[in-house]
């Protein structure tokens, strides 16, 4: 169920007629035409901008195709009032049968009420944290998995068929790093004294990797040159680190459909088969780059590569994805990988990048572009850097690591629902500041808190309600008659709950989970508004002397719950069923 979209499909019917009637010409495109809340509240309940988006083509003033559609909307017994405003905007008033309708709706489908059709089944593909397995997750990897996750579980609310995917960064030279930094640690836990040089990890938390090299081969491995265990030590030391992010993920509650790894694409062809795909349509050259901006060009030497003629396909200049000595520029695999991807048949791929890679944006949209014929979108979502605080100061050291907070610092500090929901309480792009006393602190102040609180609130209503004797179970509830709900306060929670379905599209078509975030905020202080003006109107109070009554303001109360606790599900949040 979905107000919006219901009264949007009345809208299109009085087009409809009055094109019948010879009052407005066939043909119209009705695709830009919205039922959206108005800017202003006290306008009405729903506005449209149809006379004003058919009003050129159709060769008509917009009010006067406002009026002629106000009278066919009129005839609707689900609209009190169709009022013309400015140009040609018409407000609409809905009756107050449709609000009290609302909460039984809610009931009935419970959690997949605001449920979309929207994906139609569309593969989609969402590629997140990808953190280098060269030690523990960062906060900067904490608020890109929170993110990636939640945008994954938003999409397929929506109603997309959604594999989250994690692209292990195992072929690079830091994986060689973090071999001979475990090999440092391994040689320590046979009792030699070691030096970390510039360049190797010197976290506490390979320790006990090294030792546990230690306990699998023995001795083998000391005073033996480096190609001798570098192949075998970096396997073991990339597996260790593999499974210390999939437990940090797990304490987060970040569950992945597929791990890819970077190292699979060397020596397989993969490569290769991507490259000469590219090949094939005319988009690989030999040439030589202009010099990059800034650069002398005393400083520039002019070489021949091997490049990619990305430029055809959006991007400001040419990628070079060979270098002059033969091998593959970092590009290449990445091409290879999201070749990979649209091979498996995906419809839409979303990857979600640190703030870091900015200027990588337009030469992999240009990659799939090419690789996909155009058929294939692909959406980068850069992660913003995050300032953590406490006690009032920025917050920056973690012991273990040796140079940064943790995802655990973070989750064990105030726990993953927490983490979760401050993390997406501003938009991706933007950064943000993470206060661990503001984030455990119960007040207003703190959205998840509040948002909480009021499923919490609505709980305790129904605790209190069964030890009366009253049935608030969701069936009772949903045949209660509402009727006699026509207070303002509770008719204006209705329609903040009517919003859910239209809240659900647009968060999920922007590919922006945080919209969730704020508009629980917002559903939970009108939730908090209704309780409070309870103690001087005790009209207004969930629980009154009769029973029957009692279900009904329990209803609405219920219907807020069922919202929460399904926005909450997409952030990743479980529902608080009581407050400490």
């Amino acid at each position: 169920m979905n107000l919006f979209t219901d009264i949007r499909a009345l809208v299109l019917q009085a087009i409809e007629a009055l094109q019948a009637e010879g009052a407005l010409p066939e043909g119209l495109a009705t695709a830009a035409v919205t039922v959206e809340p108005p800017r202003d509240a006290s306008h009405g309940d729903m506005a449209t901008n149809a006379a004003m988006v058919l009003a050129k083509p159709a060769g008509k003033k917009p009010r006067d195709i406002a009026e002629a559609l106000a009278a066919k909307l009129a005839e609707d017994p689900r609209i009190a009032l169709a009022e013309v405003a400015g140009p040609g905007f018409l407000n609409l008033r809905l009756d107050s049968s449709v609000w009290q309708a609302l909460p039984a709706a809610v009931l009935k489908a419970g959690t997949d009420y605001g449920r979309s059709d929207m994906g139609q089944g569309l593969k989609v593909n969402v590629e997140y944290v990808s953190a280098n397995p060269t030690g523990p997750m960062h906060v900067g990897h904490t608020r890109g998995a929170v993110f990636g996750d939640a945008l994954a579980s938003l999409l397929a609310y929506a109603g997309y068929d959604v594999t989250r995917e994690y692209y292990i960064n195992d072929g690079g030279a830091q994986v060689d790093v973090l071999a001979r930094s475990v090999y440092l640690r391994y040689l320590e836990a046979h009792g030699r004294t070691v030096e970390f040089e510039a360049g190797t990890y010197p976290g506490e938390y390979l320790i006990e990797v090294g030792a546990k090299l230690k306990a699998q081969v023995g001795d083998k491995f000391v005073d033996q040159p480096e190609s001798e265990w570098l192949e075998q030590v970096r396997e073991f030391a990339t597996d260790e680190m593999m499974g210390m992010i999939r437990e940090d993920l797990a304490l987060l509650g970040v569950k992945m459909d597929h791990f890819f790894s970077e190292k699979s694409l060397y020596g397989t062809g993969k490569i290769e088969a991507a490259i000469e795909s590219l090949t094939e349509k005319g988009l690989i050259y030999r040439g030589v780059l202009e010099p990059p901006k800034g650069k002398k060009p005393e400083d520039w030497e002019p070489r021949e590569q091997t490049l990619f003629k990305s430029t055809e396909h959006g991007d400001d200049v040419d990628r070079p994805i060979m270098k002059s000595d033969g091998s593959w520029t970092y590009f290449a695999p990445d091409i290879a990988y999201h070749y990979d991807k649209v091979s498996r048949g995906f419809d839409m791929l979303i990857d979600v990048f640190g703030a870091d890679h900015g200027g990588y944006v337009k030469r992999m949209k240009a990659a799939v572009s090419a690789l996909s014929d155009g058929r294939v979108p692909l959406d980068i979502k850069l992660i913003q850097l995050v300032k953590l605080f406490k006690n009032g100061e920025e917050f920056k050291m973690s012991k273990r690591a040796g140079t940064f907070v943790t995802l655990r610092d973070v989750v064990e500090e105030v726990g993953p629902d927490v983490t979760r929901f401050v993390m997406l309480t501003r938009k991706n792009d933007a950064s943000l500041d993470f206060d661990f006393a503001k984030a455990v602190e119960q007040s207003r102040e703190n959205p998840v808190f509040y948002v909480q609180y009021a499923h919490a609130r609505v709980c305790s209503v129904l605790r209190k309600a069964v030890e009366a004797g009253i049935d608030v179970s969701d069936e009772a509830l949903a045949g209660v008659d509402l009727s006699g709900m026509t207070h303002e306060a509770e008719l204006s929670l209705a329609r903040k709950v009517a919003e859910w379905p239209r809240i659900v599209e647009i968060a999920a078509k922007g590919h922006e989970p945080h919209k969730v975030a704020i508009w629980l905020n917002e559903l939970a202080s009108d939730l908090h508004g209704l309780w409070n003006r309870g103690h001087d109107e005790p009209e207004l109070r969930f629980l009154q002397d009769d029973a029957a009554v009692s279900q009904s303001k329990i209803a609405l109360a219920r219907a807020v719950a069922v919202v929460i606790s399904a926005g909450l599900g997409i952030l990743g949040v479980t529902p608080a069923e009581e407050m400490r």
